[in-house]
Protein backbone atom coordinates (compact mmCIF):
# COMPACT_ATOMS: atom_id res chain seq x y z
CA UNK A 1 0.00 0.00 0.00
CA UNK A 2 1.33 3.85 -0.50
CA UNK A 3 1.76 6.32 1.55
CA UNK A 4 -1.28 8.32 -0.22
CA UNK A 5 -3.84 5.25 -0.58
CA UNK A 6 -6.02 4.88 2.86
CA UNK A 7 -6.89 2.20 3.84
CA UNK A 8 -10.40 1.27 3.21
CA UNK A 9 -12.62 0.30 5.69
CA UNK A 10 -15.55 -1.62 5.62
CA UNK A 11 -19.35 -0.06 6.14
CA UNK A 12 -20.43 -0.40 9.74
CA UNK A 13 -22.46 -3.85 10.38
CA UNK A 14 -25.66 -3.82 10.43
CA UNK A 15 -25.28 -4.15 14.10
CA UNK A 16 -24.65 -0.69 15.04
CA UNK A 17 -26.89 1.54 16.23
CA UNK A 18 -26.89 5.28 15.77
CA UNK A 19 -28.86 7.79 17.71
CA UNK A 20 -28.11 11.63 16.86
CA UNK A 21 -24.71 10.53 14.71
CA UNK A 22 -23.11 8.48 17.40
CA UNK A 23 -22.49 4.93 16.73
CA UNK A 24 -22.64 2.34 19.37
CA UNK A 25 -20.89 -0.95 19.28
CA UNK A 26 -22.21 -4.12 19.10
CA UNK A 27 -21.15 -4.76 22.79
CA UNK A 28 -22.34 -1.65 23.93
CA UNK A 29 -25.80 -2.27 22.52
CA UNK A 30 -25.62 -5.64 24.26
CA UNK A 31 -24.30 -4.32 27.55
CA UNK A 32 -27.05 -1.85 27.60
CA UNK A 33 -30.17 -4.03 26.90
CA UNK A 34 -28.33 -6.66 30.02
CA UNK A 35 -28.62 -3.56 32.59
CA UNK A 36 -32.58 -3.03 31.01
CA UNK A 37 -33.30 -6.72 31.56
CA UNK A 38 -31.60 -7.22 35.11
CA UNK A 39 -33.31 -3.85 36.11
CA UNK A 40 -36.75 -5.13 34.89
CA UNK A 41 -36.39 -8.01 36.68
CA UNK A 42 -35.30 -6.01 39.90
CA UNK A 43 -38.47 -3.96 40.40
CA UNK A 44 -40.54 -7.04 38.72
CA UNK A 45 -39.55 -9.50 40.96
CA UNK A 46 -37.52 -7.88 44.32
CA UNK A 47 -39.41 -4.68 44.38
CA UNK A 48 -42.91 -4.53 42.67
CA UNK A 49 -43.69 -8.70 43.63
CA UNK A 50 -43.53 -8.38 47.30
CA UNK A 51 -45.85 -4.99 47.40
CA UNK A 52 -48.46 -6.82 45.27
CA UNK A 53 -48.98 -9.57 47.30
CA UNK A 54 -48.69 -7.72 50.30
CA UNK A 55 -45.92 -9.42 51.57
CA UNK A 56 -45.55 -8.76 55.48
CA UNK A 57 -42.67 -6.61 55.16
CA UNK A 58 -44.05 -4.47 52.55
CA UNK A 59 -47.18 -4.35 54.62
CA UNK A 60 -44.97 -2.93 57.74
CA UNK A 61 -42.97 -0.81 55.65
CA UNK A 62 -46.31 1.55 54.14
CA UNK A 63 -47.99 1.31 56.71
CA UNK A 64 -45.26 2.69 58.96
CA UNK A 65 -45.22 5.37 56.31
CA UNK A 66 -48.25 6.21 56.34
CA UNK A 67 -49.62 5.18 53.34
CA UNK A 68 -51.11 2.04 53.93
CA UNK A 69 -52.24 -0.93 51.24
CA UNK A 70 -53.44 1.85 49.18
CA UNK A 71 -50.15 3.27 48.63
CA UNK A 72 -48.27 0.03 48.98
CA UNK A 73 -50.56 -1.11 45.68
CA UNK A 74 -50.45 1.74 43.88
CA UNK A 75 -46.28 2.03 44.07
CA UNK A 76 -46.23 -1.76 43.34
CA UNK A 77 -47.68 -1.53 40.40
CA UNK A 78 -46.43 1.72 38.80
CA UNK A 79 -42.80 -0.67 39.18
CA UNK A 80 -44.10 -3.81 37.83
CA UNK A 81 -45.50 -1.01 34.71
CA UNK A 82 -41.45 0.41 34.51
CA UNK A 83 -40.02 -2.66 34.36
CA UNK A 84 -42.09 -3.85 31.64
CA UNK A 85 -41.42 -0.62 29.69
CA UNK A 86 -38.08 -1.16 29.96
CA UNK A 87 -38.57 -4.31 27.60
CA UNK A 88 -40.30 -1.83 25.36
CA UNK A 89 -37.75 -0.22 22.95
CA UNK A 90 -39.74 2.73 22.20
CA UNK A 91 -40.77 2.73 26.08
CA UNK A 92 -37.93 2.31 27.22
CA UNK A 93 -36.44 6.00 27.90
CA UNK A 94 -39.85 7.02 29.48
CA UNK A 95 -39.57 4.04 31.61
CA UNK A 96 -36.75 4.59 33.04
CA UNK A 97 -37.33 8.52 33.74
CA UNK A 98 -40.68 7.28 35.51
CA UNK A 99 -38.66 4.70 37.54
CA UNK A 100 -36.07 7.53 38.20
CA UNK A 101 -38.78 9.30 39.52
CA UNK A 102 -40.43 7.29 41.72
CA UNK A 103 -36.52 6.51 43.12
CA UNK A 104 -36.69 10.21 43.97
CA UNK A 105 -39.92 9.39 46.27
CA UNK A 106 -38.19 6.41 47.93
CA UNK A 107 -35.32 8.32 48.59
CA UNK A 108 -36.96 10.89 50.27
CA UNK A 109 -38.79 8.46 52.19
CA UNK A 110 -36.04 6.38 53.13
CA UNK A 111 -34.64 9.57 54.84
CA UNK A 112 -38.02 10.92 56.45
CA UNK A 113 -39.51 7.77 57.60
CA UNK A 114 -36.48 5.13 58.03
CA UNK A 115 -34.02 7.91 59.35
CA UNK A 116 -31.94 6.80 55.88
CA UNK A 117 -31.79 3.59 56.31
CA UNK A 118 -31.07 2.33 53.03
CA UNK A 119 -31.38 5.69 51.35
CA UNK A 120 -28.13 4.88 48.94
CA UNK A 121 -29.90 1.85 47.14
CA UNK A 122 -32.24 4.21 45.68
CA UNK A 123 -30.01 6.28 44.12
CA UNK A 124 -27.73 3.71 43.52
CA UNK A 125 -30.33 2.41 40.97
CA UNK A 126 -30.94 6.08 39.46
CA UNK A 127 -27.41 6.09 37.87
CA UNK A 128 -28.46 2.81 35.13
CA UNK A 129 -31.84 4.44 35.08
CA UNK A 130 -30.58 8.25 34.09
CA UNK A 131 -28.25 5.95 31.44
CA UNK A 132 -31.06 4.08 29.63
CA UNK A 133 -33.16 7.20 29.54
CA UNK A 134 -30.50 9.24 27.73
CA UNK A 135 -29.16 6.23 25.48
CA UNK A 136 -32.97 5.34 24.63
CA UNK A 137 -34.40 8.70 24.00
CA UNK A 138 -34.42 8.04 20.16
CA UNK A 139 -37.12 5.06 21.23
CA UNK A 140 -39.42 8.12 22.82
CA UNK A 141 -38.85 10.62 20.21
CA UNK A 142 -40.06 7.81 17.73
CA UNK A 143 -43.29 6.91 19.80
CA UNK A 144 -44.31 10.85 20.12
CA UNK A 145 -44.26 10.73 16.46
CA UNK A 146 -46.46 8.26 16.12
CA UNK A 147 -48.79 9.67 18.64
CA UNK A 148 -48.48 13.06 17.24
CA UNK A 149 -49.38 11.50 13.65
CA UNK A 150 -52.56 9.55 14.61
CA UNK A 151 -53.92 12.17 16.99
Amino acid sequence: MSETTAPVTPAAPASVTESRGHRRSRRAEISLRTVQIALALFFAVASALPKLIAHPSAVESFDRMGWGSGGMYTIGLLELAGAVGLLIPALASVAAVALSALMVGAFIMQLTAFDGENAATPLILMVPLILIAATRRAGAAELLRLIRRRA
